[in-house]
């Protein structure tokens, strides 16, 4: 029995490594569509497409991701504000972020 368990918790682990790995190539592709849209202006497109393709549906469910449509307009509108993903997943943008929306709601 102990060995069992053994096997499904590193079964568990290894299924959790994969889905990390996936969602960085998840976050390359957002950076590389950013890179896109500041050099060619095409960024939201390039990622709707690749999210849309087989690859990238396929990608986004290994980390985890349901590949809706939902999801595609989501990522389009991360890439049209233009922020690296290092920058937007960072303790300072986040608490930036929520200091303006503080700022909002008082005014």
């Amino acid at each position: 029995m102990r060995d069992f368990v053994d096997g499904t918790a590193f079964n568990n682990e290894q299924g959790n490594r994969a889905r990390k790995l996936f969602a960085a190539v998840v976050l390359a592709a957002l950076d590389d569509a950013i890179a896109d849209d500041k050099k060619y202006g095409n960024g939201p497109e390039q990622i709707a497409r690749w999210a849309r393709s087989r690859d990238g549906r396929e990608v986004l469910s290994c980390a985890g991701i349901d590949p809706n449509e939902r999801v595609v307009a989501g990522l389009m509108d991360f890439v049209g504000k233009g922020v690296r993903t290092s920058v937007a997943l960072s303790r300072e943008e986040s608490e930036r972020r929520h200091a303006a929306e503080q700022d909002a709601k008082a005014a």
